[in-house]
């Protein structure tokens, strides 16, 4: 997945809140809170994400904690670890991720 990146939250920040966007956003520093697009959401190598995410792609490369509803897919690079719930028609899990929680693939 090749996304044009049109935001970035940068290594050394951290943003607690709700985050809404359009097109794709790279999270490389913390982010606390809800996170609600139709676009798609990159957790960097250094990111870390807790709390809801509700997106059309999220894939991760860092940290993400709480559950996830995706619209079109989720892919867990290697070395990701998530810890929660997942609903999304799509999962891309590579080796070497930790992935704790379940997994729905409802066409709903």
């Amino acid at each position: 997945m090749k996304e044009e990146i049109h935001s970035i939250v940068g290594r050394e920040a951290s943003f607690e809140g709700k985050l809404a966007f359009e097109g794709t956003v790279r999270v490389d520093g913390t982010l606390k809170g809800e996170v609600i697009s139709e676009g798609t959401l990159i957790v960097g190598e250094e990111g870390r994400v807790e709390g809801t995410i509700q997106v059309g792609a999220l894939v991760v490369h860092g940290h993400v904690e709480g559950d996830c509803d995706a619209k079109e897919r989720v892919e867990l690079r290697d070395g990701a670890r998530y810890r929660g719930n997942i609903r999304t028609p799509v999962l891309v899990i590579e080796e070497g991720v930790k992935f704790n929680g379940s997994c729905c693939m409802d066409e709903e």
